[in-house]
């Protein structure tokens, strides 16, 4: 019999995915988007959330954007 484990879900993840696709939405509705700020900030206070990130951290991972070459 196979073992099987679900990750559980991050804390906030449906009012952080609502406002990101209010957002991205067509045309932006920001009274509807403003909304979801405040519920998001609700939700991120009520579960006492002090940072979000989206990986673990890598020390193989650079964080900087690249760089371009530019020749003048």
């Amino acid at each position: 019999m196979e073992k099987t484990t679900t990750t559980p879900q991050p804390v906030c993840a449906q009012e952080s995915l609502a406002l990101l696709n209010c957002v991205a939405a067509v045309p932006y509705d920001r009274d509807r988007c403003l909304a979801l700020v405040d519920a998001l900030r609700d939700c991120i206070t009520q579960k006492k959330v002090k940072k979000f990130s989206l990986a673990e951290p890598s020390s193989s991972t650079s964080t900087e954007a690249p760089k371009s070459d530019s020749k003048s």
